[in-house]
């Protein structure tokens, strides 16, 4: 018999798997703190991606025009997914609008613009990789374990919400742009969430 090593395995003591979605008190808390320390971009930022339910890569990749009709934010707005190649539709709630607005008229931003132009010259806008660790400043600030959470905490928070609160499993699905319902399920992770609520309820 051949003796193994015993080696740690690589994920030992790391939270694997899905990134937990926000709270609505974490948003209130990362929202709060944003604006007491006047970080218009990151307000714009987080508002959009709580409101766009966008997967990283496409929400760094917008543009002024995606969001803006003229000089008004506007309040729907649909966009092509890199993955999916599907478009998505969503909502800009008025405190998103209102964000994004002062964030335009504060970086002077025209409509063919990036909406998060990077500060580094090598990549025309915020890249993926830096909203991860905008996330993680985010998150940190919230008083949240930076390592529980990540982009897809952004893009899963308002789903989990509106799934929550309605049951409405198809209409999570349009929001998030899935093909298949079984995807949405499985995003969510909510046969697990809905199983563990029901056994609760049950009394022995």
């Amino acid at each position: 018999m051949e003796s193994y090593e015993r080696r740690e395995p690589w994920n030992k003591g790391k939270l694997v798997g899905q990134k937990a979605p926000l709270k609505p008190k974490d948003i209130w808390a990362i929202r709060i703190h944003l604006q007491n320390a006047h970080q218009v971009r990151d307000l714009a930022l987080f508002n959009l991606a709580i409101d766009s339910k966008l997967r990283g890569c496409d929400l760094v990749a917008l543009r002024v025009r995606d969001v803006t009709h003229g000089n008004q934010v506007l309040s729907r707005t649909a966009v092509v997914q890199k993955k999916t190649q599907r478009p998505v539709q969503f909502e800009l709630t008025e405190p998103t609008r209102a964000a994004v607005a002062t964030w335009i008229e504060r970086a002077k931003l025209k409509p063919e613009d990036f909406l998060f132009p990077s500060r580094l010259h090598r990549s025309p806008h915020v890249s993926t990789r830096q909203y991860a660790r905008i996330v993680e400043q985010w998150v940190t600030a919230a008083g949240l374990d930076p390592s529980a959470y990540g982009t897809h905490s952004m893009r899963r928070t308002k789903a989990t919400l509106i799934y929550k609160r309605t049951k409405n499993l198809r209409a999570v699905q349009l929001l998030l742009g899935h093909s298949k319902l079984a995807s949405t399920v499985r995003y969510l992770g909510i046969e697990v969430d809905d199983a563990l609520e029901i056994s609760e309820q049950i009394e022995i």
